[in-house]
């Protein structure tokens, strides 16, 4: 699969002013969604300041060095690689000259409570071998659901998530051809039309909690990624997807554009219904034509403008809106390796349904447990020591507004998951091998990242919070101020942010040529 080719050309460039001045624009927040933005309006002849909070570029795309133990924080997998190849040829250059993309196979390992385990290759033969083990019946199921998601992925993706949704006649346009392809019906209840049995649902509904969705309430939509990895395949970045991020800074900063870290954004300035800078931490003003925010989209309306601009019927919708969960990852630098792991490995629950009903909507931890490990070791030696693993777990758990005080639970959860790998997961005598260990928890989501509630990914990707139902990648009520990453549409995941990258580098073209 290959896009459109998006090399800059004479008419994506921004025109100067009479003095040959570059307009400036304003990136907050240095994750994938804002170096991509920042790329694109660079390229374009903008002239961009990329402003980060924290001490080095990545946003959620963190990465942590320890005792000779490297982990990616966040995101740990790339799809859709023809998306960065467009990224890089906006620039004017080639992804291929500065980035090494290594395909994964099988692409993941999914265990069940019972022992089973399902290995997802992206290769025909071999998974329709898989889920034959299951159930025999499912494979013609399964050849159904690839051409149906086939139709919705050529649709809602290709051909419109490209498209920004300002305006509800947009998304009218093309509502009942989405309720044809089964948009209206939740993933889950969309696979269960092609599959019997119990664990494979499973297998091919999980998918949305990768961008913060609820399998049982996401638009079917979201049922794409299976055919997505399979058309595009599953990639690590040797070094980690910490490579990916030290990528786009080099391109970014080739081009002319000036990152700073270090400097958290206090509030964005708005004078006349127009933006015309921000306002730093420690007191520096910056100004802009254009404003470009990558932080969290409720945080960015309810607490960095000013109280006087806020969009009343917005902010009301943000403040009752669903979000994400959050997610409780543990980074743990192991004296031994356990070979049963590959590179990324899913545990379910027992009760899939009861745990994630608990995690969405319920008050407190759930009582089953659901597991997202990262091996980088698997295929990258150089992430550990020798005969070491650098492992990462991830356990979703409800945003902050599900009253759990992580201060009293962070300590007895991490022993309930550490638990339950040594004696369920099978990875025997692991407390004893951690040599290195690093927690992050939903309130070092809403601390580190500000993220409104802790939520991982910002809104919770539902029909009507997706599209233009979502924050717009354009403020409708202040001038000059643009949204990207996973709050603003598409959604979370990196091809979503990636894609809302692209939408708002043109809307930001576009505007800033007509004020010239």
């Amino acid at each position: 699969m290959s896009s459109r080719s998006s090399v800059t050309s004479t008419t994506d460039k921004l025109p100067t002013g009479g003095s040959g001045a570059r307009p400036r624009v304003i990136v907050i927040g240095a994750g994938f969604g804002g170096l991509a933005a920042a790329i694109r309006l660079q390229a374009a002849g903008a002239q961009v300041i990329l402003i980060e909070a924290r001490s080095q570029p990545g946003g959620r795309a963190y990465q942590l060095r320890a005792d000779g133990f490297t982990f990616d924080m966040g995101p740990s997998l790339l799809t859709a690689p023809w998306l960065l190849q467009d990224l890089w040829q906006a620039a004017g250059r080639h992804l291929e000259e500065d980035l090494t993309l290594v395909p994964l196979r099988p692409f993941y390992r999914i265990g069940f409570a019972d022992g089973n385990h399902f290995d997802y290759w992206g290769d025909p033969a071999a998974d329709e071998a898989e889920i034959a083990r299951f159930e025999a019946r499912d494979v013609a199921g399964y050849r159904a659901f690839l051409a149906a998601t086939q139709r919705i992925y050529q649709r809602a993706f290709a051909e419109l998530a490209g498209e920004p949704f300002l305006r509800l006649s947009d998304f009218l346009r093309v509502a009942p051809e989405l309720v044809r392809l089964g948009a209206h019906r939740s993933v889950y209840h969309f696979v269960s039309r092609y599959f019997r049995h119990p664990q494979l649902r499973m297998v091919f509904s999980f998918h949305p909690l990768f961008i913060g969705g609820n399998p049982f309430r996401a638009s079917a939509i979201y049922s794409i990624v299976p055919y997505l990895e399979r058309l595009g395949g599953v990639h690590f970045i040797p070094g980690g997807m910490y490579a990916l991020v030290e990528a786009m800074t080099r391109l970014f900063t080739s081009l002319g554009g000036e990152l700073r870290c270090g400097q958290p954004v206090e509030r964005i300035l708005v004078r006349s219904g127009q933006v015309w800078g921000v306002l730093l931490a420690d007191g520096a003003l910056l100004q802009a034509e254009a404003v470009v925010a990558n932080s969290d989209v409720a945080t960015t309306y309810l607490r960095l403008l000013p109280a006087e601009v806020r969009p009343r019927g917005l902010v009301r919708r943000l403040e009752q809106a669903r979000y994400s969960m959050s997610c409780f990852l543990l980074y743990l630098g192991l004296n031994q390796q356990y070979p049963q792991l590959r590179h990324h490995t899913i545990f379910m629950p027992r009760d899939y349904r009861g745990m994630i009903q608990q995690l969405f909507d319920g008050q407190g931890l759930p009582d089953d447990l659901a597991l997202y490990l990262h091996t980088p070791t698997r295929t990258d030696a150089s992430m550990a020591p020798p005969g070491g693993e650098s492992l990462y777990v991830l356990a979703p758990v409800p945003h902050l507004g599900h009253g759990v005080d992580w201060r009293r639970e962070t300590l007895a959860f991490r022993e309930r998951i550490l638990r339950y790998l040594e004696e369920q997961a099978g990875l025997h005598e692991l407390r004893a091998s951690i040599v290195y260990e690093q927690r992050f928890t939903p309130l070092d989501f809403a601390s580190e990242l500000r993220s409104h509630l802790g939520a991982a990914f910002s809104l919770e990707p539902t029909l009507l919070q997706s599209a233009y139902f979502r924050p717009h990648n354009r403020a409708a009520q202040v001038g000059g101020l643009y949204f990207v990453g996973a709050g603003t549409h598409p959604g979370a995941g990196i091809p979503g942010v990636l894609l809302s990258a692209a939408i708002t580098a043109r809307l930001v073209r576009e505007d800033l040529a007509c004020r010239a």
